[in-house]
């Protein structure tokens, strides 16, 4: 499997040098609030709509005192929007009040914010902090870590737990970015292009013929 781990990677690192996070963000705070708002919404979609909220809310206060009703009116494309709304104006609240202004840099802490799940607080740590063995298992990460034999099941606690077994933890955190891009443009949900994918030989579905 150790060999098999460290083609994927090679190969991915290959095809996407550049191991960025999709979302937009300047402040820790922003990287938070946008992580929120993508749950059952593209990136893209997120993209479009925070510049114009943060705009509306320049500071980490601002947003904590904001009203959450104008708040949705900002948000409310990415769907969701009432519960995100609360969550992100709660969130803020409680980072000034229990963490000095700063997103926190504990998987324990960042649970306790209103919206945070592991997903998000994982991407947080490996982002904001480099946490080694940061494993953000969004629904790309899931299906392709499946295809490709890397992991079991649906659950994202799990699939999780299986990763950080497998991946070398100071490679996880880019590991699952690289993923995201890898599963828009190649290996996606309904019609993955596998004439023309670059982990074709590490695939379990392809050669399971």
């Amino acid at each position: 499997m150790e060999k098999k781990v460290d083609g994927i990677i090679s190969a991915l690192e290959e095809r996407y040098p550049d191991a960025l996070c999709a979302l937009h963000y300047k402040k820790d705070y922003e990287l938070m609030i946008a992580v929120r708002l993508s749950a059952q919404c593209t990136d893209a979609r997120v993209n479009l709509v925070t510049p114009a909220l943060f705009a509306a809310y320049p500071t980490l206060e601002a947003m904590a005192n904001a009203n959450i009703a104008d708040v949705e009116n900002y948000i409310h494309s990415c769907g969701f929007y009432r519960q995100k709304a609360k969550d992100i104006v709660l969130a803020c609240q409680m980072l000034i009040e229990k963490h000095g202004g700063k997103v926190p840099g504990t998987m324990e802490e960042l649970l306790k914010l209103p919206g945070v799940g592991r997903k998000t607080a994982n991407l947080l740590l490996g982002d904001l902090y480099n946490v080694p063995g940061s494993v953000v298992c969004d629904t790309h990460c899931i299906r392709i870590c499946g295809r490709l034999g890397l992991s079991k099941g649906k659950e994202p606690e799990k699939v999780e737990k299986q990763l950080r077994a497998i991946l070398p933890p100071e490679k996880s955190g880019d590991f699952c970015h690289r993923i995201v891009l890898f599963g828009r443009e190649i290996c996606t949900a309904r019609s993955p292009k596998c004439a023309e994918c670059p982990l074709a030989l590490f695939c379990q579905e392809i050669n399971k013929g």
